[in-house]
């Protein structure tokens, strides 16, 4: 299988063999339908096995397809991706600009441990999708300087080890301030019963997609 016949867009296809893949994965040929059919997703996946193109590829694909409105004269954050380390952050945030070289979108990524300054100037430019880890989001929520009402798609990834790191409340909290329309996915290694629950009060009719390492 092709990723072409995943539904994906030229641009995106282009872009992910210049990347040297060729044929998609089994959680990528699994997750890329169903996340383009809008619809929630809970994926059982580990690392390594292609997940984040699984989730970024058609949410790229999503984002350009639908038109852009830009909000008080700004490009407002259409699609939201936590992740528990600065280092998965920076990881996922690195493969949105690569699969999304040939599209008109932009990206920011933010973590703590570094100044936030830079951050906010780079979020008053406007970004169409932001990848953050949960405390650093909270700190720009706090501030002021990160507009969330405009979500459509929020993606939980490595939610297993966002819970294991204690970062339920801040889940909860960044949750609270999301509009209540929008396309949940969450990514877990494992499905424990913390996940099921969280699973419970964030997805609605998810599809369910378990993938061995």
């Amino acid at each position: 299988m092709s990723f072409s016949a995943l539904g994906l867009s030229d641009e995106i296809v282009r872009a992910v063999s210049e990347q040297g893949y060729t044929s998609p994965t089994p959680i990528q040929a699994q997750a890329v339908p169903a996340v383009l059919s809008g619809g929630d997703l809970l994926a059982g996946a580990q690392t390594g096995t292609g997940k984040t193109a699984g989730f970024t590829l058609p949410l790229l694909q999503r984002l350009s397809a639908a038109p852009r409105h830009k909000v008080n004269g700004q490009i407002p954050i259409r699609a939201l991706i936590l992740a528990p380390t600065r280092e998965l952050a920076a990881q996922v945030e690195e493969s949105v600009r690569q699969y999304g070289k040939y599209l008109p979108l932009t990206s920011a990524c933010i973590f703590g441990g570094v100044g936030i300054n830079p951050q906010i100037a780079l979020l008053k430019r406007g970004v169409d999708i932001l990848v953050a880890t949960p405390g650093r989001l909270l700190d720009h929520m706090q501030q002021g300087t990160v507009n969330l009402h405009h979500i459509q798609i929020l993606v939980l990834d490595e939610a297993d080890r966002m819970l294991d790191m204690g970062f339920i409340r801040d889940i909860r909290k960044v949750l609270a301030a999301l509009p209540p329309k929008r396309q949940n996915l969450l990514f877990s290694a494992t499905f424990a019963d913390e996940i099921k629950k969280l699973a419970d009060s964030l997805l609605s009719n998810p599809a369910l997609i378990e993938v061995a390492r």
